[in-house]
């Protein structure tokens, strides 16, 4: 059993968005797993139809993305494997492989679209807090200031799981290891056409079905903005 962890803080989407997450798991998640959705909303589970956990994060002092940082800490009690998807993706097929692509204690996670940052992006992540409290967590709160003058949180994973972290000696599991990256042509995003040759000028956007598993929003336009059979087809 793994958990399968999303974040629902604030007012930026819709309830919806976490009942389409769910859906579309069920449909293409075979593995057995606990669904956990750590949110703000004090009656969120009210709404919402299935077999869903609601739960608040420890800590109250962070705001938007920063509450991603929080699913590494020991507070989340999240034991085992641990496998989780940004509220804005669309799930098209089955996605097991993700689960089994690695090891129980490895980090998986997909790399950015902007292929000149050399990152990840943090829409897709597989990991185990029994090695990533002590590498993700530990080491946000050792430079927390720091590391949050940068544009987010997939940026701050990204420089404690790669090797251009020189100034953290104390911390036990040292950059890049056991991390191991998804496939590329597992995922694909909405706008760009694939990480070697994005298409950032709005005018060669087509929203074209790419090629994956798993299609990532980031930024606008949202899923539910989507005029596209192929995004309208699986995002329910």
């Amino acid at each position: 059993m793994i958990n399968f962890c999303c974040v629902y803080y604030g007012d930026k989407y819709d309830v919806k968005y976490v009942q389409n997450l769910y859906n579309m798991l069920q449909r293409h998640l075979t593995i057995p797993h606990n669904f956990i959705c750590f949110t703000d909303h004090v009656k969120l589970h009210k709404l919402l139809d299935g077999n869903i956990t609601c739960k608040p994060f420890h800590h109250h002092n962070y705001e938007g993305w920063w509450n991603k940082m929080q699913l590494f800490s020991p507070q989340c009690e999240l034991e085992g494997v641990n496998f989780y998807l940004d509220l804005d993706v669309v799930i098209l097929e089955n996605i097991d492989k993700f689960i089994t692509y690695s090891k129980e204690d490895e980090f998986s996670v997909t790399r950015d679209f902007s292929y000149a940052t050399k990152g990840w992006n943090s829409s897709v992540m597989k990991w185990n807090n029994a090695t990533e409290t002590e590498r993700i967590w530990n080491g946000f709160i050792a430079e927390r200031s720091r590391l949050m003058q940068l544009q987010g949180d997939q940026n701050v994973i990204s420089e404690l799981t790669t090797d251009i972290v020189e100034n953290m000696p104390n911390l036990k599991v040292k950059p890049k290891d056991k991390v191991k990256p998804y496939p590329d042509e597992w995922t694909f995003s909405y706008k760009w056409h694939d990480r070697k040759d994005p298409r950032f000028d709005r005018g060669r956007w087509d929203f074209a079905k790419g090629e994956g598993s798993i299609a990532v929003f980031h930024g606008h336009p949202n899923p539910h903005e989507s005029d596209q059979d192929w995004v309208k087809n699986n995002w329910k």
